[in-house]
């Protein structure tokens, strides 16, 4: 055993030749074997045993859980040693854990995926010169499985049972527990749900009941999930008894989890399997099984409660889903084409549905667009209907990426529907995909298989451009704290690095950078508190100039854009802000941009999901903006979640909140918000003689984007310090910690009135300093018009994206009426003439109560001046 004595030796040569040294003296020194075959091993952060290499930096950076370094022999490949070390690090969980879970599902799906990607590392070792330069430096990004096997589903026509009994685990309850299980295929339940009788817990609560569900095994769809919940049954209130009401007994639910019917290999499950339990629910409506939910048991098996169920052995030879063969397939036409045409989005009647159903082929060949319809009115509990439905989606015609982004929801499980959408999304360019990233890494959640299209659709395309694998390895990476995503997420991360091993040295210089910034906002934090901020900064800057923090700071790509590199940290213009968790303020000297400043916001604290989801949407905007010819000079700055509340946001250079610019042309925080010269005065100052002129007109074009941007996306808080002008002139807005017209209350009422932000001080600035400049004026208004019309005709896009980021499990964003705030905003429902009244409307609203925002401005100026 060795106890390192300086924190700075390099473990393979200074620890190394210091132990030969001394062991040369030792009587056994003869009988060592040549210092080759020996090395330095350690316990790391992921409680795996690692190997020191020659590879490997200071110990400082490999941070062994204990301060003990053991030598032993060596044994085993050491390059692939060494790489198995390094992917566990980067991806934070130890691949022993893999190892350990020993399923047969994962070990397929490790070596299937490791195949896959090793052949694309190698394919690439062969690309030309330029086609290697295109796969690292991607130009304007920015603006099979096995066979199905054959033969019908031959079972008897039994209906489907399970015999559940139930370890209590962490459960602790004095009340009657019950077990309520559905049958559900996406978000349609298949059959009635059922429910255990009710067990008093004495010790162990054991049921050893048979819940029989009312559908055939032949009738079940491939893609079905057996939805399980625990409960305790509370008696109500004695008053309700007195009321005309029958007494009901209320639910108080505990826990839940789902499992699979088929296994991954299509065979029907049989047997006895313990399924552990999540006990967090989610937020609509109370409902207690949890459809949506993963299929995955809680891997904190110690303190969840285990159900144990016992799937029927149906017959004597295992049981496996069939394939379909494919198969052939007015005033009904025009009652159709109205059905399908319908602009508002309510269910259909049982007889639209019959004719739907009965016309599938002219669907399929006049209006293939509409999949999705037909596929919502398919009978999946119906095994005939299912065989025709697969069969017609043989010859459908391959889906524009609008109507294939809407069915990789949840309510689509089937796989061959899957297949389908995948093979239409695979025409997206590389610049697509990435503006969709986002929403494709949180559908990876729906998943039932680890081995599934979507997933090697995605390591495909990362793969084959670094950027998209970039964005794909801190979409997943930073999701990897959560326990029911962990497992699948580590193992597509593992397959990636296997498939980008330089890659993965890169992105491993950016986790050592993070490292020290949440050290460095860790100590902050602390030193803040017990030091003026003076004080604290310069502590900071001392714990800066560090050899390790110099080195782990400096030339590196940034997260947030790896096209920028962040040469050296500039420590003396390095901060951290005044808010709660002291958020980072560091800035680095970007050689490559003429030695310019780049700032860098870290945040330690701060879930920044919704940030991201809300200026990937801005984003999209301006692209689809452009795409008809109107530049609104949106800045739609970079930010970027990488692990459990912790991220980066990019600092927009020379800008400042309005805020401070009214502040410091003001006297007093009371009369800031009513200066309405001020923002002029400043755009003059930093815009002299003719410059000004262009100046006005890029804050024109940009209020106009964000009054747009902001109404759409219903962003809310919206106070003098998130919303910030650049030296250009150029609007924009920051901090999106509530949308979708989530808006702040005080006192139950809601203190945000008016649709979107338009104060007069900004209308002086669009009319030159001048009263009556109606011109002017009315431009700005055709901008916000134009920019509206323009998003209400992709508003299908944004209404998919919107739902499929409801895996997320973001606190706004969780149900169908966080999702109806977009229909309503961009008026879905109603004619392109009734959607422009409806908008004037809410631009005289602003217009005419923006005295409201005035006084909001004036309370948020007087109580930061207090708090100061």
């Amino acid at each position: 055993m060795v106890q390192p004595a300086h924190r700075w030796f390099h473990p393979a040569v200074g620890l190394s030749q210091v132990v030969w040294r001394h062991a040369q003296y030792e009587p056994l020194y003869h009988m060592l074997n040549d210092p080759e075959a020996y090395v330095f091993t350690c316990i790391n952060q992921t409680a795996e045993q690692q190997e020191l290499e020659d590879e490997q930096r200071r110990l400082c950076d490999i941070q062994p859980f204990l301060p003990v370094l053991r030598l032993v022999a060596r044994e085993g490949d050491r390059v692939k040693k060494l790489i198995n070390s390094q992917i566990s690090l980067l991806i934070g969980k130890g691949l022993h854990e893999f190892d350990s879970v020993r399923d047969p599902e994962v070990n397929d799906f490790r070596a299937k995926m490791r195949q896959f990607c090793e052949e694309k590392a190698a394919k690439r070792q062969q690309l030309s010169w330029m086609a290697w330069m295109e796969y690292n430096f991607p130009l304007q990004l920015e603006p099979l499985a096995k066979g199905p096997r054959t033969g019908p589903l031959r079972v008897p026509n039994k209906n489907i049972f399970v015999n559940v009994k139930f370890e209590s685990g962490g459960v602790k309850s004095e009340l009657p527990l019950v077990v309520q299980a559905g049958l559900y295929h996406g978000n349609e339940m298949l059959c009635k749900m059922v429910s255990s009788a009710e067990v008093n817990v004495c010790s162990e609560p054991v049921w050893k009941q048979r819940l029989d569900f009312d559908i055939s095994i032949c009738d079940l769809p491939r893609m079905a999930r057996l939805c399980f919940a625990l409960y305790a049954v509370i008696e109500k209130a004695k008053k309700a008894r007195s009321t005309k009401k029958k007494s009901k007994k209320a639910d108080c639910p505990i826990a839940w989890v789902n499992v699979m019917l088929f296994d991954y290999k299509d065979q029907l499950k049989t047997g006895e399997c313990c399924l552990h339990m999540w006990s967090s629910f989610p937020d609509e409506k109370g409902e207690l099984l949890n459809p949506m939910g993963t299929v995955q048991s809680n891997p904190n098996t110690e303190s969840a409660a285990a159900l144990v169920i016992c799937f029927p052995s149906v017959l004597l030879h295992p049981v496996y889903y069939p394939s379909f063969e494919k198969g052939s397939g007015n005033s009904a036409l025009q009652q159709l084409r109205e059905i399908l045409e319908r602009r508002s989005h309510t269910e259909l009647y049982e007889h639209e549905k019959d004719l739907v159903w009965k016309m599938r082929f002219e669907i399929r060949d006049q209006y293939p667009e509409a999949l999705a319809k037909l596929l919502i009115i398919t009978k999946w509990n119906k095994h005939e209907d299912v065989a025709q439905m697969i069969s017609l989606l043989q010859s459908w015609p391959e889906l524009p990426v609008l109507n294939a982004l809407e069915l990789l929801d949840f309510s689509f499980p089937d796989r061959y529907v899957g297949s389908f959408t995948i093979n239409s999304l695979k025409k997206l360019t590389d610049d697509e995909l990435f503006q969709y990233l986002l929403q494709l890494v949180q559908v990876l959640k729906y998943e039932s298989y680890l081995d599934c299209e979507l997933t090697k659709f995605l390591l495909d395309r990362a793969l084959a451009n670094r950027k998209i694998g970039h964005f794909l390895f801190w979409h997943l990476r930073s999701e990897m704290h959560v326990p029911a995503v962990a497992l699948r997420f580590g193992l597509i991360l593992e397959a990636y690095c296997r498939g980008s091993n330089y890659h993965m040295k890169v992105l491993m210089k950016q986790g050592e950078a993070l490292n020290k910034m949440k050290a460095l906002n860790d100590f902050i934090k602390v030193s803040s508190q017990k030091a003026t901020k003076p004080q604290a900064k310069e502590m900071m800057h001392v714990c800066m100039k560090q050899e390790t923090y110099l080195e782990a700071l400096s030339n590196l790509q940034c997260p947030l854009n790896p096209t920028v590199i962040l040469a050296e940290v500039c420590v003396d213009h390095c901060t951290f802000m005044d808010s709660k968790m002291k958020p980072l303020w560091i800035v680095f000297n970007n050689e490559e941009a003429g030695g310019r400043g780049v700032g860098i916001i870290f945040k330690n604290g701060d879930d920044l999901r919704q940030d991201m989801l809300t200026l990937q949407m801005i984003q999209l905007m301006d692209v689809l903006w452009k795409q008809e010819g109107l530049d609104l000079r949106m800045t739609p700055y970079g930010c970027l979640s990488t692990g459990d509340k912790t991220g980066l946001i990019e600092v927009v250079m020379h800008s400042d909140t309005i805020a401070n610019i009214q502040l410091n042309k003001s006297n007093m925080a009371a009369t800031a918000a009513f200066n309405k010269d001020a923002l002029l005065n400043w755009l003059k100052s930093k815009n002299p003689g003719e410059a000004l002129e262009q100046a006005i007109e890029e804050f024109t074009l940009s209020c106009a984007g964000y009054c747009v941007a902001t109404y759409v996306l219903g962003i809310g808080d919206r106070h003098s310090d998130n919303i910030m002008i650049r030296e250009t002139g150029q609007l924009f807005h920051i901090d999106f910690g509530h949308f979708l017209g989530n808006f702040k209350t005080k006192f139950g009422i809601n203190r945000e009135r008016v649709p979107f932000i338009l104060t007069y001080d900004f209308v002086h600035v669009i009319q030159q300093g001048k009263t009556n400049n109606s011109e002017k004026f009315e431009r700005f208004r055709d901008y916000c018009e134009k920019a509206y019309m323009i998003l209400r005709c992709h508003g299908l896009l944004f209404l998919h994206l919107f739902a499929l980021m409801k895996a997320a499990g973001l606190p706004e964003l969780s149900c169908s009426k966080d999702i109806q705030y977009l229909k309503d905003s961009l008026a879905l429902g109603k004619t392109d003439e009734e959607a422009l009244k409806h908008f004037r409307l809410k631009f005289n609203e602003a217009l005419r109560e923006s005295w409201k925002t005035k006084v909001n401005w004036l309370a948020h100026n007087v109580s930061k001046d207090n708090r100061q």
